[in-house]
């Protein structure tokens, strides 16, 4: 497994699910052609392209390819580098049919492959350490931001300082809090925003 600094953007949750095998990572699935009308993921994008910069890896088919200038064309103000799987003809093992021009997508595609992908990408990547002190939830309840009264005011706050979607799950939250920080980083910033005398 490798770890890749930056947040991956795929087309769907099977294309996470394949990839969390192998990469350790925030991983978003803009489902398919969603992407044209989700404006809370679309703006995640927008903030994660800025903050810690993006990897778009979509399918090597025309609606891929489609679903990527869709995305670059969101991330255009961030960092962006993409990571293109080969032709292989093919279908995956969950469908009864290939894809329309016969294709493997990224959930179809050997461990090797997707790793040779991200290599000749020029991917920042490394072993997978865990973080030593990573966020975590009982660090959100501390802060107030769940499982209080006024919680669900104060993460809706914090998630608009940060430029995230209001409707982020607590795991999905708690993913993108320990990219973009460390957790001395948080705790203090979080304490001046809420905290103050």
């Amino acid at each position: 497994m490798i770890k890749i600094n930056q947040a991956v953007i795929v087309e769907g949750k099977y294309d996470k699910i394949r990839l969390s095998n192998i990469v350790d990572a925030v991983i978003i699935p803009v489902n398919g052609f969603s992407i044209y009308k989700d404006k809370e993921t679309a703006e995640l994008i927008k903030t994660l392209a800025r903050t810690t910069g993006i990897v778009i890896l979509t399918d090597s088919d025309s609606a891929g390819f489609q679903i990527r200038n869709k995305i670059k064309d969101l991330a255009r103000d961030g960092k962006v580098t993409h990571v293109y799987i080969p032709d292989i003809e093919g279908k995956e093992k969950r469908k009864r049919e290939p894809s329309k021009q016969g294709l493997l997508g990224v959930e179809g595609i050997s461990d090797d492959i997707l790793l040779k992908a991200f290599e000749n990408a020029g991917v920042t990547a490394q072993k997978a350490e865990k973080p030593k002190d990573p966020i975590t939830k009982s660090d959100l309840l501390d802060l107030g931001l769940v499982g209080g009264q006024n919680s669900a005011r104060r993460r809706a706050e914090l998630q608009k300082k940060l430029g995230l979607p209001e409707r982020l799950s607590a795991n999905m939250l708690l993913e993108i809090l320990n990219v973009m920080y460390l957790k001395e980083d948080f705790m203090e910033e979080v304490k001046q925003w809420f905290f103050r005398d």
